[in-house]
């Protein structure tokens, strides 16, 4: 087994000791996501499930769970209701992917492609294709430059308009 350094932290952010992330993106996000209905409903939208049973039926869970992480993602900006009408029925509402959820999908991608490495038992159940070329699909970490980056080539720096704008904000 091979052990890799973990990400340079920078500046003041070297000494762990001396700093708390109380301010983290990432468990902002899991607020939102971090539940595992949340997840599988963004999958079907990716899909291209739009109404309400289909979510309940193709995640498996509950009208009450579907109901409360549907409103949960629509609350949060993932998704937005828009309304549709069947001749002779109600008008109802389905759910469409907004920006917010479409700039999703890698984080998406990226678990279901680290399930696949190290959770299924054989091979992946789905493959990730560009439709049109049939070519594979990979979400790398990648710097502006385009250069695949490492762990230990992740530099973590503060930055200081974020900085700048909490100071404003005082």
């Amino acid at each position: 087994m091979m052990f890799v350094m973990a990400a340079v932290m920078e500046g003041p952010l070297a000494d762990l000791s001396s700093w708390k992330p109380l301010e983290c993106s990432i468990a902002k996000a899991m607020d939102v996501i971090g539940a595992r209905s949340a997840i599988l409903i963004l999958r079907e939208a990716y899909y291209g499930t739009r109404r309400f049973d289909g979510f309940a039926a193709r995640v498996g869970i509950t009208d009450a769970a579907a109901s409360a992480q549907l409103r949960k993602l629509t609350d949060a900006g993932l998704l937005a209701k828009q309304p549709y009408q069947e001749n002779g029925q109600r008008t109802r509402h389905e759910y469409v992917l907004t920006d917010m959820g479409r700039d999703l999908l890698p984080v998406v991608l990226a678990l279901m492609q680290w399930g696949d490495a190290y959770l299924q038992p054989g091979p992946a159940p789905l493959l990730l294709v560009e439709e049109a070329t049939g070519a594979p699909v990979r979400v790398e970490v990648r710097s502006a430059t385009g250069k695949e980056i490492a762990l230990d080539e992740l530099g973590v720096r503060l930055n200081e308009d974020y900085r700048r704008s909490r100071r404003a904000a005082r």
